[in-house]
């Protein structure tokens, strides 16, 4: 079967492929005697064009890369609908990458785009970056890359984040007003700067109150579920064990809840607990889970805005280097 294109869109109508490329792009430079010949034949033999050989023409792939940590969490999936909602309407594709939190597997994806592949890179850093070599290499190579969530905080570019020390905060007081006394923090790294500002606002919190806090509340999690279980299993056991849980991710919330099941404790009149999290069911949870939401889906458009001002133009300005806050909100729910 013959490959319809422009070459053979051209010969059938003895014309030059040029004058054909440009008919098909309703160029002021061809007549409308011509645009309509052109277009009638295309539409015979059903002529699909291509945008990849476009896109190459003129420098420009039309595709945004995203990288993000792990596909589980809610917060991801929305972030992407949100940048493609923005981007599609600007015949821009996304490529998305999952680092799996492995910061070799994050440099890898980053070489990988840095092959011409991707006009701009939005992402969030995987929990084991500490390191930013590869990602200073992405703008000096003339690729945009901005962040979201997880950010690498010296690079200059921008920035969207969420109020994540504040949300910290007011969820730890929020325990400690409703009588906790011994309230746990369940930390899955370090050196993510949204597990740092969480962890901040919580401390600052307790500390502000008169609570006896001791450096074993704040709990260091693993990234897989099941030894998670048995540490959790650990500190749920004891008579003395916390009364309040504030989790700084979905997943160890999640985690919590079946550790606390599986030691027979009841949530909330034994242990109260609150996570942050986007999960479009906590409403659902027995009993419903009390969360603190990131806006996501704006996060992601507002992502996807910034790089379309900037990739659309013919002579597309420096990205600016600034910190974008955009608010959680805090649901108050049973488990609370």
């Amino acid at each position: 079967m013959t490959k319809v294109n422009i070459k053979y869109l051209a010969e059938k109508l003895n014309m030059a492929p040029s004058t054909v490329s440009r008919a098909l792009n309703d160029s002021y430079e061809i007549s409308q005697k011509t645009k309509d010949k052109v277009l009638s034949l295309a539409k015979e033999l059903n002529y699909q064009p291509n945008p990849y050989a476009r896109s190459l023409r003129a420098h420009k792939s039309k595709t945004i890369g995203v990288i993000i940590p792990e596909r589980i969490n809610n917060f991801f999936a929305q972030v992407i609908d949100g940048i493609e909602e923005i981007t599609q309407q600007y015949g821009y594709h996304l490529l998305v990458y999952n680092s799996h939190e492995d910061v070799e597997q994050e440099r890898k994806i980053i070489s990988y785009l840095l092959g011409g592949r991707v006009d701009a890179i939005v992402m969030s850093v995987s929990s084991q970056t500490s390191s930013t070599e590869h990602l200073e290499q992405v703008q000096k190579q003339g690729i945009p890359i901005i962040f979201f969530d997880r950010i690498a905080q010296d690079l200059p570019t921008t920035k969207f984040i969420t109020n994540d020390y504040q949300s910290g905060f007011d969820a730890a007081h929020h325990l400690i007003e409703i009588g906790c006394k011994k309230i746990y923090f369940l930390l899955l790294s370090k050196e993510i700067t949204i597990g740092k500002e969480r962890l901040r606002g919580y401390l600052d919190a307790v500390k502000a109150s008169d609570l006896s806090f001791s450096e074993d509340w704040v709990i260091h999690c693993a990234q897989e579920e099941k030894p998670n279980i048995d540490l959790f299993k650990s500190f749920l056991f004891p008579m003395d064990r916390p009364d309040g849980i504030l989790s700084s991710v979905e997943k160890l919330a999640i985690t919590a809840y079946q550790a606390i099941k599986e030691t027979k404790l009841r949530i909330p009149e034994d242990i109260k607990l609150i996570t942050f999290s986007n999960m479009k069911i906590a409403d659902l949870l027995d009993p419903p889970l009390s969360t603190i939401s990131q806006p996501a889906q704006e996060i992601g458009r507002e992502c996807a805005k910034l790089l379309m001002s900037k990739l659309t133009k013919t002579k597309p300005s420096p990205i600016e280097d600034q910190v974008i806050t955009i608010p959680s909100i805090f649901h108050k729910r049973t488990s609370s």
